[in-house]
């Protein structure tokens, strides 16, 4: 690859032609969701998820920022903002990984085995190693309130309408407390 947005065209196209759902914003390609499934045989089978990513300039020699848009329980995403902590697109990503790593590896990888010592979600953290029966049954809560097909349509109709005021009866009855917020920059 000559440069990096021929790089970033190569993997975004990938992606595009994998299995996921991409959309992008602003007919771009340093912005866009992807519809992410939960992993099988997992607390987290059946959820379906809409990721944020944002592509920096500099990909891929900088990490993607990667977000849940709709909410997950989790003990190393933020409850709020969606935020991810995982090591490999934090601190040690090559340029070696492309997109489909992270949708086919990093991120199953980081559901089946939560890491609560290192967490963004305290209470997750905190209920998975005090009370693991009840921590899978929050998961699953989770999984059910917030991670289906219809989830991840009505918060991308949210966050593109912009309109306050949309009562809870027009917008699906999810409140604005549903929809977790964007990836970190």
């Amino acid at each position: 690859m000559s440069s990096p947005s021929k790089r970033r065209e190569m993997d975004v196209m990938k992606l595009m032609m994998s299995d996921y759902t991409v959309e992008t914003i602003n007919d771009g390609l340093n912005d866009f969701n992807v519809e992410f499934h939960g992993p099988k045989e997992s607390l987290y089978d059946g959820g379906v998820w809409k990721i944020h990513v944002e592509l920096p300039d500099a990909y891929p020699y900088k990490s993607p920022s990667i977000g849940f848009v709709n909410k997950i329980y989790h003990p190393n995403v933020d409850e709020l903002s969606g935020s991810v902590c995982l090591d490999v697109i934090n601190q040690s990503w090559s340029p070696m990984f492309d997109l489909l790593n992270v949708f086919e590896v990093f991120l199953p990888q980081l559901l089946l085995y939560p890491n609560p010592s290192d967490p963004l979600n305290g209470d997750a953290a905190s209920l998975m190693m005090k009370d693991r029966k009840q921590y899978d049954q929050k998961v699953k809560e989770y999984c059910e309130r917030y991670a289906k097909k219809e989830n991840i349509t009505n918060s991308i109709a949210e966050v593109d309408s912009g309109n306050e005021d949309i009562s809870d009866e027009e917008s699906g009855g999810f409140s604005d407390d549903d929809v977790a917020g964007h990836a970190d920059p």
